[in-house]
């Protein structure tokens, strides 16, 4: 009967180890197919970049930014994409435009008017700095039909204290329709902006 009792036993932790392993590959596999799927939009969107581009002198033609509004505000977002080597060279949160949000997070709306509080998407090239409410920030200017309207709206690339710098399960603060980096993570992004002799491109996707 002892022998009956401790097979039973050890059937069952087989099979709860078993159950276990299964979850653990499973997330492990999932993740990997997200990462996978953002480097591959990613490089998607780096090839259009390099060939609106081509070889027009006024574009920086190393490196891009691109915004992926698909991944949670919480998580890293904005990328810096190196465009010889097709790399993500470094990422960080941004917040999109509280005029974009909807009842269901994750999804999101885009608009170009003026007083929509939106994120618009589309190419943008960044253009010089000035001072202003929230500090050094860059002019933005909308490169399609899209988010033609940029300059006007005064969308401009800034950093906010209240953005994390650390990736989060919860939403981050939103914008009144400007991406908006967190202080740490913009002095790494103001350093590529000002040591660039041509207008970097800033790619907002969805």
């Amino acid at each position: 009967m002892k022998k009956l009792f401790f097979v039973l036993i050890s059937i069952g932790m087989l099979l709860y180890n078993a159950e276990i392993l299964s979850k653990n590959t499973s997330n492990s596999s999932l993740s990997t197919l997200f990462s996978n799927a953002t480097e591959n939009k990613l490089f998607n969107r780096a090839e259009i970049i390099k060939k609106f581009i081509g070889n027009n002198s006024k574009y920086n033609s190393e490196f891009a930014f691109i915004i992926d509004m698909k991944i949670l505000s919480g998580k890293k977002r904005f990328f810096v994409y190196d465009l010889k080597n097709n790399k993500i060279v470094d990422q960080g949160l941004v917040s999109h435009g509280i005029g974009s949000q909807t009842k269901t997070e994750g999804e999101l709306i885009f608009s170009n008017e003026p007083n929509s509080l939106s994120t618009s998407l589309g190419k943008y090239s960044i253009g010089s700095s000035y001072n202003g409410k929230f500090g050094k920030a860059y002019k933005l200017f909308g490169l399609e039909q899209t988010n033609n309207k940029a300059f006007a709206r005064n969308i401009v690339l800034h950093k906010y204290s209240k953005v994390p710098f650390d990736e989060q399960d919860q939403p981050i603060c939103k914008s009144l329709g400007c991406p908006m980096l967190n202080v740490e993570f913009y002095k790494r992004i103001e350093t590529l902006i000002d040591n660039s002799k041509t207008n970097i491109i800033l790619d907002i996707v969805y």
